[in-house]
């Protein structure tokens, strides 16, 4: 018995201390781009101090802070701008280059849109200015959940649905209130996907994820003779790509970890859930299990059953850390 204690204990404090490294090494990441917000910030570099690839760091980055990691470095360069021009004499256009602007035009166009003043009338006297505070990483240790998940190498495929450009980070009340618009405004579209598909599970997928924003595909798994002559108008009559806008998008092979929760009813009205759920999966799972995100698409799979059997299935690509 006590050896089994003792084992216990061991695999405890290795937990412990692997999800304090990774704590560590994410406050590592946030310091080294506050160490250089007046040079190029090079994102394999920041990576490097999370102990982390690249794209985990900037993915796992979005998710706990709900903004990207080159929102965050735009923000506080144009915060740390507007408080040197509203107490110093510096020249707007050395504070432009310092920060990383090619041109004063530029800068200002930033700056305002920023703060919602120019920056010459920051320098005016009761002028109201932004401020954008630096990261301190806190977050608790609680873990002892009873989390259900499988590990699956997935075939590549195919799937046939529409697309939206999202702006911003992929998680956060901006992502919430766009994929919302995106369900009420294309029913219609749902609706013809799923009596094509004749299957009720709906795959919403994110990729090409980048500063600026990523694309949001809603699709439905069909099979390979409705999708070929879906878009053959000869056979049906209709230009579906014309009319409806829908595209196929291809998944890639890869090895997902898949989480299920029958707590979720629906992408919208609980949304904060899944991103809770994203959150301890990334916070919790990962760093335990010594797995990080792989540069791929990601999955949510909505299986519309009756409403008291519904769930929903968060597809998340992994891959071993080196």
């Amino acid at each position: 018995m006590s050896g089994i204690i003792l084992r216990l204990c061991v695999e405890y404090w290795q937990i412990r201390r692997d999800t304090m490294d990774w704590i560590t090494g994410i406050q590592n990441a946030i310091d080294y781009i506050e160490e250089h917000l007046t040079e190029t910030i090079d994102y394999d570099i920041v990576a490097e101090q999370s102990f982390s690839s690249t794209y985990h760091f900037q993915r796992i980055f979005s998710i706990l802070c709900g903004f990207t990691v080159g929102e965050y470095i735009r923000n506080r360069r144009l915060s740390l701008a507007g408080s040197e021009l509203a107490t110093t004499d510096i020249k707007v256009i050395d504070v432009a280059m310092k920060y990383g602007y090619e041109s004063p035009d530029s800068f200002a166009k930033a700056f305002q849109k920023f703060h919602g003043v120019t920056p010459s009338s920051a320098r005016m006297n009761g002028s109201k200015l932004k401020s954008f505070s630096r990261l301190i990483l806190k977050i608790s240790l609680e873990g002892g959940k009873l989390m259900n998940y499988r590990i699956e190498e997935k075939p590549e495929m195919i799937l046939t649905g529409y697309k939206k450009h999202f702006t911003g980070a992929p998680y956060g009340k901006e992502r919430e209130q766009q994929e919302e618009q995106l369900f009420i405004t294309t029913r219609g579209k749902q609706w013809f996907l799923r009596g094509v598909s004749r299957n009720i599970d709906a795959h919403c997928v994110i990729t090409n994820i980048t500063d600026e924003g990523y694309d949001f595909y809603y699709c439905h798994l069909l099979d390979s003779w409705d999708r070929e002559n879906l878009y053959n108008k000869s056979v049906t009559g209709v230009d579906f790509v014309e009319d409806l806008g829908l595209e196929n998008i291809v998944i890639p092979q890869s090895t997902y970890v898949i989480f299920e929760t029958n707590d979720v009813k629906s992408p919208i009205c609980d949304y904060f859930d899944l991103l809770n759920l994203r959150i301890q999966i990334l916070t919790e799972w990962m760093p335990d299990m010594g797995f990080q995100l792989k540069n791929a698409p990601e999955l949510a799979v909505y299986h519309w059953l009756p409403k008291s059997e519904r769930n929903v299935q968060i597809w998340m690509p992994i891959e071993k850390i080196k």
